[in-house]
């Protein structure tokens, strides 16, 4: 099992209900193909970087999972069948990410903060 995170960004046009299920279809999918969320956290609705099929907005959403590594492309053949996902990134994570990542959940600090003046 590998240490996974992705982010998605999904339609704006999506209603808060919409976008809850949108996750929950994905974390199943994920629990159902053997895989285990290890952390969910969506951030809501921000300004795209640059337009995406000509839309400016998007919901965000980050997850972190553990999966078989050949769990990827069934993964990524049912995010890009998705209408509502405008993108997605997935990134393998090594020992030292997942460590920095479960640091930063439980509020330890990890040297990375910004100074406040």
């Amino acid at each position: 099992m590998n240490n996974y995170e992705m982010m998605v960004i999904f339609t704006h046009v999506l209603s808060d209900e919409e976008f809850k299920a949108a996750q929950k279809k994905y974390i199943d999918f994920i629990a159902g193909n053997g895989g285990e969320l290890v952390h969910s956290n969506p951030w809501g609705l921000k300004s795209l970087a640059y337009q995406i099929q000509k839309k400016t907005t998007g919901l965000y959403w980050f997850v972190e999972f553990k999966a078989p590594s050949s769990f990827n492309e069934l993964l990524k053949i049912q995010l890009l069948r998705d209408e509502h996902v405008l993108r997605h990134m997935a990134t393998r994570l090594d020992k030292y990410a997942v460590g920095y990542n479960a640091k930063k959940r439980s509020g330890v600090s990890t040297g990375t903060e910004k100074l406040e003046a």
